[in-house]
């Protein structure tokens, strides 16, 4: 188990983190006198120059576990219902989770988790290798997060006889 969250966190660090594009605010023009011609009058020619702008970067502030949060919880089971599936598969499966309250980042304790939208991914080694990914809204109560071969649901307590 602490193999697959050092191979998850060592996943999450390597990947890329959005962040906005610089923005640009041109200087004024400056105004260059050009030599009087000797039959109109004198004109301006006006050339715009740029200006470099600092960026500096900031941290995605989801980018840390979520331990703990304000609002209410409910209950999450995992299950593999994917093919072909062995018995020596090795899943990593990545939650991320924005809280209704705004609060967010991933979770490490899979049995629990906040109110909120939930983005999930799973990294399948086994007979088949793949990855499959989902979204959905998790809500109180008991929920399942299905891993299948195409995507990931979440579905509530009634699974598999819904």
């Amino acid at each position: 188990m602490a193999g697959a969250f050092t191979a998850v966190a060592q996943t999450l660090a390597a990947l890329p983190t959005l962040t906005p594009p610089p923005t640009f605010t041109p200087l004024p023009p400056t105004e260059t006198p050009l030599p009087p011609s000797p039959t109109l009058e004198p004109t301006i020619a006006v050339t715009p120059t740029a200006q470099a702008v600092a960026f500096t970067p900031t941290a995605d502030p989801c980018n840390k576990p979520l331990t703990s949060w304000q609002g209410p919880s409910a209950s999450l089971n995992i299950v593999y219902d994917y093919t072909p599936r062995k018995k020596d598969d090795k899943v990593i499966v990545s939650i991320w989770v924005m809280t209704d309250l705004g609060e967010c980042g991933y979770l490490y304790n899979l049995s629990t988790g906040p109110v909120g939208q939930y983005s999930v991914i799973a990294y399948v080694s086994g007979a088949k290798n793949f990855n499959v990914s989902g979204g959905f809204r998790i809500t109180t109560g008991a929920w399942k997060i299905v891993i299948r071969n195409d995507r990931i649901v979440a579905l509530g307590v009634c699974y598999p006889n819904c």
